[in-house]
């Protein structure tokens, strides 16, 4: 609860994010209003449930929409709860960010939370020669092929 109430001020601006967390990045007043209207998570719901209507080849599929639900929350959660409490540090970031080792491959590099409070904006999360960000070559890939744009390309 402690990190949804600090996220809920982050969104209603109520609270400042960390220093190396503002600006940099792109806002949309609108589109986050439009976001965190009820009505719009319910058109998502009726839209995961209607995928489920036309392409699930059976009823029993159907006891994965729970999953779809919840797959997002969770994983909030476990990033950052367990990117904050378990785990080890590279860095004294001045706050209680964790990197989780194997359990970060898993979640796609999510639980590399000391290297990215150290280097919130570098693509590649991984910084020790034991830690593998699964995520960067693809972020690289995207970056060569002119689907994105790093500003900064790192140099390995």
């Amino acid at each position: 609860m402690q990190t949804k109430n600090l996220y809920q001020g982050y969104a209603t601006r109520k609270n400042e994010p960390e220093e190396a967390f503002r600006g940099g990045y792109p806002e949309w007043a609108i589109l986050d209003k439009i976001a965190d209207m009820w009505m719009v998570r319910l058109l998502f719901a009726v839209g995961y449930i209607a995928f489920y209507v036309a392409f699930a080849p059976s009823a029993w599929w159907f006891l994965l929409l729970p999953v779809e639900f919840l797959m997002g929350p969770i994983h909030g959660a476990i990033v950052n709860w367990c990117g904050h409490k378990y785990g080890y540090t590279n860095f004294n970031n001045k706050d209680y960010s964790k990197n989780t080792v194997p359990w970060d491959f898993f979640l796609l590099g999510e639980l590399f939370q000391n290297n990215h409070h150290k280097s919130p904006n570098s693509p590649n999360f991984a910084k020790k020669w034991f830690e593998i960000d699964p995520t960067y070559p693809v972020v690289m890939a995207l970056h060569y092929l002119g689907v994105i744009k790093l500003r900064k390309v790192p140099v390995k």
